[in-house]
């Protein structure tokens, strides 16, 4: 094998290699490149991963690794794909209370099911009522993938606020209704905050006005029906309510499937049918695709399949007892530490958190967290910190709340912290003004993070450049003297939003 030095020398090398690795050497490459990596087996991560044990993923490893080679981009070549995908979609039909006539598709995620529904109801609008100029009516809280699709597919967005209790606004949604709009989303839960909106009565709007409402549950989709039958009582957000024409639901979310895994179902399908690509005139043959991926690969679908029929209806219970259990904890605790609130009034498993009190910056406590070995969401409009709650997280609840309780007491001791770190970098984020300045910066960065030279840049460190070396005492004046006005404003912000909230 390579020795350390080698081996890092090696993973630095980014030429196809003369002779072929040993198994061993690649397999000791991976573990390095892993070793960065958060610690979610541990349960230090509070997105991003969801799961449950090794023997619970190598299952899902061995029946990823019997499909390996498979595709399903040919329904009529490989049957068996098509009867896991039939049998996918007709359990997570019922789990969301449809009927015998809901049908859909295994995706590769739930990016790929949000696109899929603006693309359909595009072409569902365009051929049902002639609308050329096509939008869309999303809540403020609804998942970026959103924003993607009306980006990608050419659909204009009209972004609907929140009432106080974080919902989507209803009124507000039925004033911006007009002759173009495709479809209305609802989302249960939202993403930032976990709160589910009030699909019934968006339902009621969609019905009169006969325009279709996707519920997005991606996040939802496969742990809500089972919160119900633990006993909590939740208002109707599925096909239950007779205007939500499909629903999106993350199967390697809380279905606990391998990655690559969602769905997205139909009332019906006629609509399904305008998700659907066929090009008939090509040389290589009469070209047909269910969804937006050509090359759909086996494994996922197995393994989603395996995951599902693993675990049960009484496994789901039991891991969504465990979960709730913790959120509960969790809540209840951070509740309990004087001048934290949870936002809202979350329902399911995930939520968030903000500071009323302007000693404690929500930001720098994230900093401090993370000190401890904890991987932090943020997030902003308001500024908060996030948590996705997963059975693993039952071990760890009395340390993350101790560690919480110790990271605000060194905030409230030490102001200076919001001034330093990502507390600094997600505060200007959060409060500039000028939201193109952001959007230009992220998006040079990333630019440089996947051009040629593959440059791993940390956001609080990205710096001002300049083709004109003379210019570069200007530039570095500039900034400093543009990051202190700046650090003057987010505070003065921070410090009237934490007496608003006290008022």
């Amino acid at each position: 094998g390579l020795s350390g030095y080698a081996l890092r020398n090696t993973m630095n090398n980014n030429k196809l290699p003369k002779i072929g690795r040993s198994k061993d050497d690649i397999i000791s490459a991976l573990k390095e490149y892993g070793s960065q990596d958060p610690a979610y087996k541990d349960g230090r991560t509070w997105s991003l991963v969801y799961y449950l044990g090794e023997d619970h993923t190598s299952l899902l490893q061995d029946a990823y690794n019997m499909y390996f080679s498979a595709n399903g981009l040919n329904p009529m070549a490989f049957k068996s794909l098509k009867q896991l995908e039939s049998n996918i979609i007709r359990i997570t039909a019922d789990l969301l209370n449809g009927d015998e006539n809901v049908c859909g598709v295994v995706t590769s995620g739930g990016t790929e099911s949000c696109l899929l529904a603006v693309k359909t109801y595009r072409d569902y609008g365009k051929a049902k009522k002639r609308i050329k100029k096509p939008q869309m009516i999303i809540p403020e809280t609804a998942h970026v993938a959103w924003e993607k699709g009306g980006e990608y597919f050419g659909v204009e967005i009209f972004r609907a606020p929140l009432d106080k209790d974080y919902r989507v606004d209803v009124q507000a949604v039925k004033k911006m209704i007009t002759k173009n709009t495709i479809m209305i989303l609802g989302s249960a839960p939202e993403y930032p905050h976990g709160i589910i909106d009030p699909i019934e009565e968006l339902g009621q709007i969609a019905s009169a006005r006969v325009i279709p409402l996707h519920v997005d549950a991606c996040v939802g989709g496969y742990i809500l029906p089972f919160i119900e039958k633990l006993g909590p009582k939740l208002t109707p957000w599925d096909y239950r309510v007779p205007g939500v024409t499909s629903i999106s639901a993350d199967t390697h979310k809380y279905g606990f499937a391998a990655k690559g895994a969602s769905t997205i179902t139909y009332r019906s399908k006629d609509i399904l049918k305008y998700q659907f690509f066929v090009y008939e005139n090509w040389p290589g043959g009469i070209f047909a695709s269910p969804a937006l991926l050509g090359t759909r690969p086996g494994g996922s679908y197995a393994a989603a399949w395996a995951a599902l029929q693993l675990i049960g209806e009484k496994g789901y219970l039991k891991i969504t007892n465990t979960i709730m259990e913790t959120t509960r904890k969790l809540i209840n605790g951070i509740n309990a530490i004087e001048g934290l609130h949870i936002i809202g009034n979350p329902k399911a498993s995930l939520f968030s958190y903000q500071s009323l009190s302007p000693e404690i910056n929500i930001y720098a406590v994230g900093d401090e967290m993370e000190k401890r070995g904890w991987h932090i969401d943020r997030l902003q409009k308001p500024e908060a910190l996030h948590a996705m709650v997963v059975p693993k997280h039952a071990e760890v609840v009395d340390t993350y709340l101790s560690d919480l309780e110790e990271a605000v007491e060194i905030v409230k001791q030490h102001p200076e912290l919001s001034t330093q770190g990502d507390a600094a970098m997600y505060g200007m984020i959060s409060n500039v003004p000028f939201r193109g300045v952001i959007r230009k910066q992220v998006l040079d960065i990333f630019t440089n993070l996947y051009g040629p030279k593959n440059e791993m840049i940390d956001l609080k460190n990205a710096s001002i450049t300049s083709s004109d070396k003379n210019d570069s005492n200007i530039q570095a004046l500039s900034k400093k003297l543009s990051e202190k006005l700046l650090n003057i404003y987010v505070r003065h912000k921070q410090t009237r939003a934490a007496k608003r909230m006290k008022s």
